[in-house]
């Protein structure tokens, strides 16, 4: 459901963008006299589809934070910083695998009272 109303609500989006860069510049702001107060501005048949879809992008806006809050109810983010993550189901059922041995070069030396090399002769 919730993919639903997010592809419906970037579709709008989109339209959303296209209908107003389809507008007629009229040379001044929304609120400088002209625009879409003014008596032409009303009947303009753009303007009603972007006020339509305005009206429809704020109502999926307003599903999909209704979706996600009823998605995460009864969780908290501090339940989630606990420092435990949670392990995934499909590990259960696998075996736990052994890290490789490192190789010659990288064991620590023997713990003897010798040294490590001969002293040089003299």
């Amino acid at each position: 459901m919730e993919n639903v109303v997010l592809t419906v609500h970037l579709i709008i989006a989109l339209l959303m963008i296209g209908v107003v860069l389809l507008q007629r510049s009229e040379g001044g702001g929304l609120l400088s006299g002209g625009g879409a107060f003014s008596a032409r501005g009303a009947a303009n048949a753009l303007t009603k589809l972007t006020w339509i879809l305005a009206a429809a992008f704020i109502a999926t806006s307003i599903t999909l934070t209704i979706l996600a809050a009823e998605k995460s109810k009864g969780t908290s983010v501090l339940d989630t910083a606990t420092g435990t993550p949670e392990a995934p189901a499909d590990t259960a059922t696998q075996p736990a695998t052994q890290p490789a041995a490192p190789s010659g070069d990288l064991l620590p030396p023997p713990a003897t009272d010798a040294p490590a090399a001969p002293p040089p002769a003299d």
